[in-house]
């Protein structure tokens, strides 16, 4: 008999506050806080959940520098109409495009770094509709 399980991506930062509310509202969804203040967690409306949590030591990941490798990012998906929508979107909540390769024309992936400088990007998925974490 199984065990029931659960997992959660969980994200290192100096402040978890601050980067709960960014993911927050770039994915449409709500910030639960428990009794640990350096554990914040983001709750999507599928029930998909990322977590914050704060790292007294945290140095922002180096990534698309050469001299570190990315160590892992959020993966989001965009219905393909709504791909100009989402990136202004994450820009104004405080989103910073990384240039990684040359986009010539439309672009269906467009990567950024978070305010904590971890790198997600922005999927066009054709006929989908809203976004989910990937």
């Amino acid at each position: 008999m199984a065990t029931a399980k659960t997992s959660v991506l969980v994200l290192d930062c100096s402040a978890p506050e601050e980067l709960a509310e960014f993911y927050a509202a770039l994915l449409g969804a709500s910030v639960r806080r428990g009794a640990d203040p350096d554990f914040v967690e983001v709750v999507g409306q599928d029930g998909v959940t990322i977590a914050v949590r704060r790292d007294h030591g945290y140095a922002p990941p180096s990534w698309p520098r050469p001299d570190d490798s990315q160590q892992a990012h959020l993966h989001i998906l965009v219905a393909e109409a709504d791909m100009d929508e989402a990136e202004r979107e994450a820009v104004s909540l405080g989103a910073r495009p990384v240039e990684a390769r040359d986009n010539s024309g439309p672009r269906d992936v467009r990567t950024y770094a978070d305010p904590a400088g971890h790198s997600f990007t922005l999927a066009a998925r054709e006929g989908r509709e809203g976004r989910e974490v990937h």
